[in-house]
């Protein structure tokens, strides 16, 4: 009946319709959830695009993917510069002369960076072996202490300590007054939210939502040619070779009858003592502003709680670690053997990918599969 069956209405799975469309393909897409749009979906609440599964700001660098994207939504100029709140000091994010000037009343970069020398030689590593004295080494002592640590721990649920130098390596430190926490040529929100730009992919295409694949694999599967399923990769193979870790994010959000609860779209909350991570402002993705252009009277915010994960629950980050990466390898074996399955995305690659990479990657399967 079908040509491709897309397992999965994210990104990468929206992204392959929409390019088996061009080719002349006749697709069917599935996802178990009652919307598309996977963990970028939108919703409107009181007049506010609300992000329900954690905040997404679109950026990127390559000049391709923003011109794909583009022929899907109109993106506003939206400019991520979190706030970290420790113990009610606030600083700004990423690291520059703003963050150093808070802490410790610098004026000017070399005096920043002095600082900074000074407390990584006093800590006396030249090799880090772990998160912490990765962190140290870049940023010195007090910005680890009191910006890095408590949210970090919070995040992963385990010492600093104890975590992978890498996640910290790529960590924004600057010796200016820039506050554009992603260094990308563009960035922004859809205006009318991420929905609304998955919607306009799967334009054309039948979209099926609320049905199980794995529950009814067989039947599924009878009804295409080819598969591409960006559902978890473990639970595709029944969980053989072990089950794959995340850590997963579970979230309080309300209405808030004010105009204004924080004054910015997010807020991290680096001391270990506050049981969440970051409270998101929606509204201030889209200036705070309805449509037409008027103010918004009230607000939606969104707690941020990091928690283990468990079967059941939402998978978010993978844990990329030694153990996790030998089980997902024994996956990847298996997928060789498979001619009609395409496996792509987060949960089907097992990778953390920032939404343009996941464009980037369903475009370069769409290529190898039509050209």
């Amino acid at each position: 009946m079908f040509d491709y069956l897309i397992v999965g209405a994210g990104l990468y799975g929206a992204v392959f319709a929409q390019e088996a469309k061009r080719a002349g393909k006749k697709v069917l897409v599935i996802d178990r959830r009652d919307h598309v749009g996977g963990n970028v979906y939108t919703e409107e609440i009181e007049g506010i695009q609300v992000h329900r599964y954690g905040a997404h700001i679109f950026h990127t660098n390559n000049q391709e993917v923003w011109s794909y994207v583009n022929q899907f939504a109109t993106f506003n100029r939206f400019t991520n510069s979190p706030v970290a709140n420790y113990h009610g000091e606030l600083y700004s994010l990423p690291f520059n002369m703003y963050t150093f000037n808070r802490m410790w009343n610098v004026v000017t970069p070399q005096e920043a960076a002095a600082k900074i020398e000074e407390q990584k030689k006093a800590a006396g590593i030249t090799e880090p072996k772990n998160l912490e004295e990765q962190a140290i080494s870049l940023v010195g002592t007090d910005i680890y202490e009191k910006l890095i640590k408590g949210y970090t721990e919070k995040q992963w649920g385990r010492p600093c300590s104890e975590l992978p130098a890498f996640i910290i390596k790529r960590l924004p430190v600057r010796l200016t007054f820039d506050n554009n926490y992603f260094n990308a040529l563009f960035q922004g929100i859809p205006v009318g939210g991420y929905t609304r730009m998955v919607e306009h992919m799967l334009d054309g295409i039948e979209v099926r939502l609320g049905v199980d694949y794995l529950k009814d694999r067989e039947a599924w599967d009878a009804m295409a040619e080819k598969v591409v399923y960006t559902g978890p990769i473990d639970a595709f193979y029944n969980y053989c070779a072990g089950t794959l870790e995340y850590r997963s994010v579970r979230f309080e959000t309300e209405v808030l009858d004010m105009p204004n609860f924080q004054g910015n779209a997010a807020v991290n909350y680096t001391d270990r003592e506050t049981p969440w991570t970051r409270i998101i402002e929606h509204k201030w993705f889209e200036f705070g502003k309805d449509a037409q252009g008027n103010d918004l009277p009230k607000t939606v915010i969104s707690r941020e709680y990091s928690s283990e994960w468990k079967p059941g629950d939402e998978p978010y980050y993978p844990v990329n670690d030694e153990k996790n990466g030998a089980v997902y390898e024994a996956y990847r074996q298996m997928t060789l053997a498979q001619d009609k399955v395409i496996f792509g995305g987060r949960l089907g690659e097992y990778k953390y990918y920032d939404m343009d990479r996941v464009i980037e990657a369903a475009l370069a399967r769409a290529r190898q599969e039509f050209n």
